[in-house]
């Protein structure tokens, strides 16, 4: 059973998920109207991937005799200068996300639920995947700032990203 300060701070992370996955839209978007089409696509895959997490908190909660609660999804920024002001909020942004992360985790130990401890070593992983791309994309983005060839073709490399 998963008790209810658990559910009631997983069902939050769920929303945190959702909200996650409207700001990558944000981004692709804006992005997609700036004519960074690659860039575009590859923050709509990270949408994507957002959307799958917030799924994967939500059928834990359920399998785990949880009630799953949506709840509203607060406004996202809708626009970046450049595409690095949007990595910059996207590295901001996942660091948030593994302190969230971190926090559930030593809910879930402080608890001794060590189902709820299994689940989320999958996110505490993906948190370190999640981090380190952005600071990698980020670093390119200030390599190549002056540089609209350098911008162009990493464009066209994020654009290639696959599910």
């Amino acid at each position: 059973m998963l008790e209810k300060k658990l559910e009631s701070a997983l069902n939050k992370q769920v929303n945190a998920e959702l909200w996650s996955a409207y700001l990558y839209l944000s981004m692709s978007y804006d992005m997609d109207d700036k004519g960074y089409e690659g860039i575009a696509s590859w923050f709509a895959l990270q949408a994507k991937e957002e959307f799958e997490h917030a799924s994967r908190f939500m059928k834990f909660i359920g399998e785990t005799g949880g009630k799953v609660m949506l709840m509203p999804i607060e406004t996202v920024k809708q626009e970046w200068k450049t595409p690095q002001h949007a990595f910059e909020d996207t590295l901001k942004h996942e660091k948030v996300v593994t302190r969230k992360i971190y926090a559930l985790m030593d809910m879930a130990i402080e608890l001794k639920n060590y189902p709820t401890q299994s689940m989320l070593k999958w996110f505490v992983d993906e948190q370190v995947e999640e981090e380190d791309t952005a600071s990698k994309i980020l670093e390119k983005l200030k390599k190549i700032e002056s540089s609209p060839a350098g911008l162009y073709a990493l464009d066209k490399q994020l654009g290639k990203r696959e599910e």
